[in-house]
């Protein structure tokens, strides 16, 4: 574990998607000393190979941010080896890998391939800190094996923040068509209540894992943040040991200012500005059907219940 002064400080959101992560990052960017990177486990693929846009509405490699951290990083994104990445993610960045890289000492092959993929990781980190000049750094990849290989780093001091939503909210959310302005509108994947359902157990329990390995982490669930936005962040903070005070920007008790960021991948919130009113989306509540709605309890049953959603 990291943790070392001068070490990058990044803050790793985590869990399934749909559970509120976005407007988690969207906030903890209001505050002073803080840069939202988005989610950085997608950065190789959608920003540096494809050329999507960033939040800030710019092509990946028109981004002023983004093209000072590839200088300061790497001398140029170009010199990203982008298929080796991907080679180096299907060895130590997937669920099916967790027994051997969640190991405190792991053998000497995964750990290799594990410094060598999260050193890709720890270079952006370095290089968008001095960038920015911010004190933490927010990475919303939520990818539960991500942040087990980065757990691994000397030189990096990672803190979690696990959302969670209720996994009748989640389920209905994956049901909905969602068009990604990133990618000329081409839709998020959409998942069935049983599927959605399955992947939000799994990436809730293995973040267990990343306590077992003596990560901080604290959970924060997406309802508590909507209902009292201030007082979530500032829990999770002090829960984290995060350094100074959040001091969340609060236009009034349920409304911010959005200002503009370089999320670089993730959920089409990314891209909103201006004040915005935070308000639960419970519409599963009223539109889901009683029998989606009975799949989705009995299979999520015993994390509902740990998660107070009973």
């Amino acid at each position: 574990m990291g943790g070392q002064p001068g070490d990058p400080l990044v803050l790793y959101i985590a869990g399934w998607g749909r559970s509120g992560s976005t407007l988690a990052e969207r906030l903890l960017a209001e505050i002073d000393g803080v840069t939202l990177l988005g989610e950085v486990v997608h950065l190789w693929e959608r920003g540096v190979r494809e050329d999507q846009l960033c939040a800030c509405e710019r092509p990946f490699h028109q981004c002023p941010f983004w093209s000072e951290v590839g200088r300061l990083a790497f001398g140029g994104w170009e010199q990203v080896e982008v298929d080796r990445i991907a080679e180096l993610k299907s060895q130590v960045d997937r669920q099916r890998r967790l027994p051997r890289t969640v190991r405190r000492r792991p053998d000497a092959a995964t750990r290799a391939a594990i410094d060598e993929y999260a050193g890709w990781f720890r270079a952006v980190y370095a290089a968008a800190q001095q960038v920015s000049g911010a004190r933490i750094l927010v990475d919303s990849s939520k990818e539960i094996p991500t942040a087990v290989t980065l757990s691994h780093l000397e030189d990096l001091d990672l803190r979690v923040l696990h959302i969670v939503r209720d996994a009748r909210g989640v389920a209905h959310s994956w049901a909905k068509v969602v068009a990604r302005p990133e990618a000329d509108g081409e839709p998020m994947p959409r998942f069935s209540p049983a599927r959605s359902t399955a992947l939000w157990m799994s990436g809730n329990l293995t973040v267990q894992g990343l306590a077992w390995r003596g990560v901080p982490v604290t959970r924060l669930r997406y309802e508590d943040l909507v209902a009292s936005p201030a007082q979530a962040v500032a829990g999770a903070w002090d829960a984290l040991g995060l350094p100074g005070r959040p001091g969340l920007p609060m236009v009034d008790d349920h409304s911010i200012e959005l200002h503009p960021s370089h999320s670089v991948a993730g959920n089409p919130m990314r891209f909103r500005t201006g004040i915005t009113e935070l308000r639960a989306d419970d519409a599963w509540r009223t539109q889901m059907s009683r029998s989606d709605r009975a799949v989705v309890t009995a299979i999520a049953w015993p994390l509902l219940k740990r998660f107070g959603y009973l």
